[in-house]
């Protein structure tokens, strides 16, 4: 994914100055290995896509060991993180299941993630080292 540096993302809002980040992590449900290299080109494309189209950055994405996503996420303060990764799994979900309907298959009752995840708030100075973890992760 494109090395956009969340540092220099400071923004203006009409009210505040911002630079809110969040590191996100989601597994597969059941953790099956469905996230091959073919399906993680696509996935990378949709959830940038998809931050684009509901007023975030998705800045980073990788897959680990073919069942589990990290993502970098810049935001204003007022979209709420829960939306953010509502957003990035219900819109990937349903792209996916449309462009690699043997994914439905794979996976008991259609549900492409599994409902938890881990999210933890960025600083600025801690941002390089979590991209250096999220670039450690690919394929293992």
């Amino acid at each position: 994914m494109g090395k956009s540096n969340l540092k220099s993302n400071i923004r203006r809002g009409r009210t505040c100055v911002y630079n809110c980040n969040y590191h996100i992590v989601f597994s597969t449900k059941y953790r099956q290995k469905v996230l091959t290299p073919e399906v993680e080109d696509f996935l990378k494309r949709v959830m940038v896509e998809s931050g684009i189209e509901k007023g975030f950055e998705v800045a980073m994405v990788e897959v680990g060991e073919q069942d589990h996503v990290y993502i970098l996420v810049s935001a204003h303060p007022k979209i709420a993180p829960s939306y953010i990764v509502k957003m990035v799994k219900g819109i990937s979900t349903r792209k996916l299941f449309l462009k690699f309907p043997e994914l439905k298959k794979k996976l008991w009752k259609g549900h492409l993630w599994n409902p938890s995840y881990y999210i933890e708030t960025i600083g600025s100075n801690s941002e390089d080292v979590i991209r250096k973890y999220l670039e450690n992760q690919k394929r293992k």
